[in-house]
């Protein structure tokens, strides 16, 4: 085979061996995810963390386990307005000793005013955070990313994600206990630097006979400024 050009991983993070969590431990987990909340800095003043939280399957990889999660509620976004729905999302990742409980729980959350009820047109409601670094040679580099989210999108079997039509992760869709497969985590490089032009995640929805039934960025592309320069922006 011929000298790759660009040698960026793939396919680097664990399946998912147990899919969505539930019982004690979606439990112990959703404590985790509850504090996390609570410690947002800029999170409206009343709103109210919900009970119940819509977790996502989990992926391994750099020695943790990392687990999504978001949960639906409401908050005053400007001041003597009316209650408007926000979503909180966010994950737990923790240690998993080979054969051992799990350890070292830590979770991050956040929130937006920015939900799918509000937005009929969408195929993906789609959520990522930068997890790592991955580093190559010559400085090349590339943001290791938590991505998850569910597909809108009622016939969608899978989930890729891919680099300039390369595909470096992909995952089957999940559902919880009496619920349709509709949810997915991937882990995989994003912001690819000194690679040439850079190169940025999407993410494909597909149906079990392999045709893509949706596709989205994890970015937005800027229309073209007065001097022609054009770029991402999250």
């Amino acid at each position: 085979m011929p000298i790759d050009n660009r040698p960026f991983p793939r396919f680097v993070a664990d399946a998912s061996r147990h899919g969505i969590p539930h019982g004690r431990f979606a439990e112990r987990l959703a404590t985790a995810f509850t504090d996390a909340c609570r410690e947002i800095d800029d999170l409206p003043a009343g709103t109210v963390i919900p009970d119940d939280f819509t977790w996502f399957p989990e992926r391994a990889w750099s020695g943790r386990v990392w687990i999504p999660v978001s949960g639906n509620s409401e908050a005053v976004m400007e001041e003597g307005g009316d209650a408007e729905p926000i979503e909180l999302f966010g994950f737990v990742s923790f240690i998993q000793p080979e054969g051992g409980d799990p350890t070292d729980f830590k979770a991050s959350a956040d929130f937006t005013d920015v939900v799918a009820a509000d937005n009929p047109d969408w195929s993906i409601d789609i959520s990522d955070e930068v997890i790592g670094t991955w580093r190559g040679e010559q400085g090349r580099e590339a943001a290791m990313t938590l991505v998850w989210g569910r597909s809108l999108v009622r016939d969608a079997f899978a989930v890729t994600a891919e680099l300039d039509g390369v595909t470096v992760d992909q995952d089957p869709l999940f559902g919880g206990q009496g619920s349709r497969a509709d949810r997915f985590t991937l882990i995989a490089p994003d912001a690819l630097r000194n690679y040439g032009d850079d190169v940025y995640l999407e993410i494909n929805l597909w149906t079990s006979r392999g045709k893509q039934v949706a596709r989205e960025s994890l970015y937005e592309i800027e229309e073209p400024g007065p001097a022609g320069e054009s770029g991402p922006a999250e």
